[in-house]
């Protein structure tokens, strides 16, 4: 009999097992094939990673049940990443390969069809001659009328067309086809979300500089890296679509291009389908699951040549993969939040080197890891150093807040400074169109009593509460526990709660005060849970019917408006001093990203920075729009101590309901790891703490880290490996740990 090895996928060990194969499956049961087998009492669903290997003594093979697939589920190069991945991260294989298949394949139920199946029916038999119609239908005027009005309109149609348009029954249908009239037949109908969306026309021809990145480009040795550092605005979309007619349509490839945010996707999928039409398929998680299965399978099957998306679309199931483009590739958004804790951009890279394709990071604030990679020649960059279009970068001023003062009655003035206002009144009087950013939803930060001090905070996380309106109630950002407001103070009786900081709520309100005429839409997780929520509100703007487009961050990257004259950031400085030591990374690039919102048309435009620490270097280099002297100043800071992308960096999460067993077991952790680095002689790696985490308790759990330092990633990827596998945590309740390799926040 003969036996395969692989992987159950929901078993979250580094555990392999060996199948055993019926003759009628063997055929089938190769590597990257999806397998069911018994595990655990029940059916579940196992990935076969290898062919022909012995069994380990003492281990039993289990029988394969069922190969529900005509050919495998992954590729042999996504098998080799998936081995990368679980290597790189310490993540079991199982839960890594999970990862790469949409969730309809991941359970042990049969396959589904593929996309929406609907009835076609079609005329069988032909009755040419009244004579004939009247003896076959003398007490049948329903058929006779659907069989007519089916002939009417070709001898075919979809029941749903006959029924809505001419009135037919399913009734009358079955008794036709029962009688050999007609014949009905199922058909597949590929779910396609953005079937209905127009494409955008554009007759752009590449500038100097977007030809000479294409000719580095399109000349790449396979598994290159090239980082296309362009400011906004500078066409470095034109750049991936002409990249991808030379992948895809001169040789013959296929091409993955990966966006950081849902909110971004509808733009630039329409500008990829007006030059690509079909042949694109979208993958991200604001699909349903039959829509996302219809994608990955066309994919599969070739029907679709292009893949675009969110994180995972990385894993899409192209053969023969040329390119592999990751736009906006400083987003934190790339990074998985749960295991596999992969970061898309570094996936991307490998995949693209196992594929032998060429990989494109783009981005006009790119990360200091990509920076630092080209530094170390690691990385080719290609500048796109002027907006395309002869466009200039908008004029940016600084609003100093601690030098202006409003009337305390004001409340208007006091959010809005008096330039901001004049400014956003001198833009709706042109009939041009603003955004505002503040990168804090709800109404205000929290609530707190005048008299003695306190604060409502979250009885499960430990973090202040957010006042939200609409109904007014607090809610917690972190678990989403939810309560009424009080009247009264729980810790001195006090009669007034205090509302403290802004939201984007209140900013809403206060500019509808200010200017009642102008057509507001807001822009955050709030008004965009409903899904393509973002879609309608982005394609308001794009209509003219939005005159102030007010959100948080996801309004800051990939929008393009030639109306937008004016953005104006209402609180530059919220993040800016969060104990993590990306902080001011993400505030420069947050500033330049919405900057560049401005003055994308021949209208030029202005951008309006209001904050109380001018003088940061993150807040004076986005102003001046300058990325490599933000470099220069931010670099040193991370050399000493030195953090990422200096050093490797994991950080080890313990977590549970008891805070001293979650303080013991980060203790053991650490304790732990010096033993083995001082039994093993493991050099060129430290541990910082262990200590409890910024936000020390989230959903009812402590969490403590320590964090790892290290100077070869190799050596970090070992001991993950090692430490995961065999480190055991003191007892305790509900103790988790988390390996977090490459973490992009530390909170």
């Amino acid at each position: 009999m003969p036996r395969l090895v692989g992987v159950a996928l929901p078993v979250p060990l580094f555990r392999t097992f060996s199948y055993e194969v019926p003759e009628a499956l063997a055929g089938r049961a190769v590597p990257g094939a999806r397998v069911v087998v018994p595990l655990r009492g029940g059916r579940e669903v196992g990935i076969v990673t290898a062919v022909g290997a012995a069994l380990p003594e003492g281990v039993t093979a289990k029988g394969i049940l069922e190969a529900p697939d005509a050919e495998p589920a992954l590729s042999p190069a996504l098998l080799q990443l998936g081995d990368w991945m679980s290597a790189h991260y310490a993540a079991p294989p199982g839960l890594v390969l999970r990862s790469m298949l949409p969730a309809a394949l991941t359970g042990a139920a049969r396959p589904q069809p593929a996309g929406r199946e609907r009835t076609l029916v079609t005329i069988a038999r032909e009755l040419p001659s009244l004579t004939a119609r009247d003896a076959v239908f003398k007490r049948a005027p329903s058929q006779r009328a659907a069989y007519e009005a089916l002939e009417g309109i070709g001898g075919a149609a979809l029941v749903s067309h006959l029924m809505e348009r001419h009135g037919v029954t399913r009734a009358t249908i079955s008794a036709l086809a029962k009688r050999g009239l007609v014949r009905t037949d199922q058909e597949a109908v590929m779910r396609d979300p953005f079937a209905g969306r127009a494409a955008p026309a554009t007759d752009h021809v590449p500038t100097g500089a977007q030809a000479a990145a294409l000719d580095v480009l399109t000349r790449a040795a396979p598994g290159d890296v090239s980082l296309l550092h362009g400011i906004t605005g500078s066409g470095k979309t034109l750049v991936y679509v002409e990249l991808l007619r030379h992948v895809v349509e001169t040789r013959g490839r296929t091409a993955i291009v990966l966006v950081p945010e849902i909110a971004l996707t509808p733009q630039t999928v329409d500008r990829f389908r007006t030059a690509f039409g079909d042949r694109i398929a979208v993958l991200h998680s604001a699909l349903s699951d039959g829509e996302r299965l219809d994608a990955w399978r066309a994919l599969r099957s070739g029907e679709r040549r292009i893949a675009v998306g969110a994180r995972s679309a990385i894993f899409a199931p192209l053969r023969d993969v040329g390119a592999v483009i990751v736009d906006e590739e400083h987003e934190a958004s790339y990074k998985q939040g749960e295991t596999p804790r992969y970061h898309a951009r570094d996936v991307a890279i490998a995949r693209a080197r196992l594929e032998g394709a060429v990989c494109v990071l783009g981005s006009a604030t790119p990360s200091l890891e990509s920076w630092h990679a080209v530094e170390g020649g690691r990385m080719h960059r290609l500048s796109l150093p002027a907006r395309a279009g002869a466009g200039v970068l908008p004029a940016v001023e600084v609003v100093d807040l601690t030098r202006r003062r409003a009337r305390p009655d004001d409340r208007v003035a006091q959010v809005l400074s008096e330039p901001l206002q004049a400014a956003i009144a001198e833009t709706l009087d042109r009939g041009e169109q603003a955004i505002l950013l503040l990168n804090r939803r709800g109404f205000a930060s929290f609530v707190q009593c005048p008299a003695c001090g306190y604060v409502a905070t979250c009885p499960n996380c430990s973090i202040s509460l957010t006042a939200h309106k609409g109904p007014e109630r607090l809610v917690c950002h972190y678990c989403q526990h939810q309560e009424p407001p009080r009247a009264d103070c729980p810790r001195c009786g006090g009669a007034v709660l205090g509302q403290r900081g802004l939201g984007t709520q209140q900013v809403e309100r206060l500019v509808g005060e200010r200017f009642p005429a102008a057509r507001l839409a807001r822009m955050d997780v709030d008004t965009t849970s409903g899904k393509w929520a973002h879609v309608h509100i982005l394609d308001r703007v794009g209509r003219g019917d939005v005159d102030i487009l007010l959100g948080t961050q996801m309004i800051a990257k990939g929008l393009d408006f030639p109306n937008v004259t004016l953005v104006g950031v209402v609180d530059a400085d919220v993040g800016i001093n969060l104990p993590d030591f990306r902080a001011s990374e993400r505030c420069f690039q947050l500033l330049s990203q919405v900057a560049g919102r401005a003055g994308r048309g021949a209208k030029g435009g202005r951008v309006l920075i209001q904050t109380r620490v001018p003088g940061h270097h993150a807040v004076r280099c986005a102003m001046t729009h300058d990325y490599e002297a933000f470099v220069a100043e931010e670099l040193p800071g991370r050399e000493n101590p030195p953090y990422a992308p200096v050093v490797q960096l994991a950080n080890v999460i313990v977590s549970g309901t008891v805070e001293l067993e979650v303080r013991a077991a980060a203790d053991a952790a650490a304790g732990w790891l010096r033993r083995l680095f001082a039994a093993r002689d493991v050099g060129g790696v430290a541990i910082v703490g262990p200590a409890p985490s910024p936000v020390e308790r989230v959903k009812s759990r402590w969490r403590w880290h320590l964090l790892l330092k290290a100077d070869d990633g190799r050596t970090l990827s070992r001991v993950g490996r090692y430490f995961v596998e065999r480190f055991v945590p003191p007892a305790g309740r509900e103790l988790r740990l988390v390996w977090d390799r490459d973490p992009v926040s530390l909170l």
